[in-house]
């Protein structure tokens, strides 16, 4: 259903844009559906104003940016030191706004028999070093890694996190989506979403199982569904979420911008899964 709110807002509009006040927004995959709730609700109440909103990747929005194709850039990554040399031959001056905090899922197929796994474990199954459940299941099956591609935020957060480099077998999948119905569809798969989309699908039916983590072996464990541990920052993959905006597009961004910090754009983060940047 949000997908195809997604579309029907995006090309609505998209025809729209050439309008003074459009707001381009392109980038992370893990923002896009809370950028399309946002995005919907504040043209509702300023319908003067046009949006077009899109995913694609952090990497994709920051470099649409550079492009002159972006007003705003979802990122749920900062920049990297090689995009900010860019921008700063490019002589374009970015303004950089923190509106939300983020926990990436890690999810199994249901029928991996496991509830919870610790960091160094994980490392060691996302870097390829551990190929089979058997050492940590009984069940001799091949583990099948379900990742994002180099461009994803989240990709470069996990990865950072673990500090590995993913196996080169790891399927590389466009979006928090392809991921799920890969995992969906693999009794030995494994992979990692943003919480947030667990959060708005059907639990009942979500056909994925999100693993607690513990940052050792014997830590605790904590899931990536515990509100109450993250906004503590108890869980290991939680970060925060990013909007770049060029200062030329500042005058034009800053409305959608000050409607995030509302109590109405508030309520939609916090009711999209997300967490409230105080």
């Amino acid at each position: 259903m949000k997908k195809a709110i997604f579309l029907i807002l995006t090309t609505l509009l998209w025809s729209c844009s050439k309008d003074r006040n459009s707001i381009k927004i392109k980038g992370s995959d893990t923002e896009v559906n809370l950028a399309v709730e946002l995005a919907e609700k504040f043209y509702s109440q300023n319908s003067n104003f046009s949006l077009a909103v899109s995913g694609g990747g952090s990497g994709l929005g920051i470099a649409s940016l550079y492009n002159g194709q972006a007003d705003i850039a979802n990122s749920s990554r900062p920049l990297s030191d090689d995009e900010k040399s860019m921008f700063r031959e490019k002589g374009i001056k970015l303004i950089t706004n923190v509106f939300a905090e983020d926990a990436t899922a890690i999810v199994v197929n249901p029928q991996v028999p496991v509830d919870e796994i610790d960091v160094p474990t994980l490392s060691k199954i996302f870097s390829g070093e551990i190929t089979n459940w058997k050492s940590l299941t009984g069940n001799d099956l091949p583990i099948n890694i379900y990742g994002r591609q180099s461009n994803s935020g989240t990709h470069s957060f996990v990865q950072k996190k673990l500090k590995i480099k993913f196996s080169q077998k790891a399927k590389e999948m466009n979006g928090n989506a392809q991921i799920m119905e890969g995992i969906k569809a693999d009794a030995s798969g494994i992979g990692y979403v943003g919480a947030g989309y667990l959060l708005n699908e059907d639990q009942k039916n979500m056909k994925v199982k999100a693993l607690k983590i513990s940052e050792e072996k014997g830590a605790t464990a904590i899931s990536p569904l515990d509100h109450k541990a993250i906004k503590a920052k108890k869980y290991f993959f939680q970060r925060p979420l990013y909007q770049f905006i060029p200062e030329k597009s500042w005058e034009a961004a800053k409305p959608f911008i000050d409607f995030e910090k509302t109590e109405t754009g508030k309520e939609i983060i916090r009711n999209s899964g997300y967490y409230v940047v105080d």
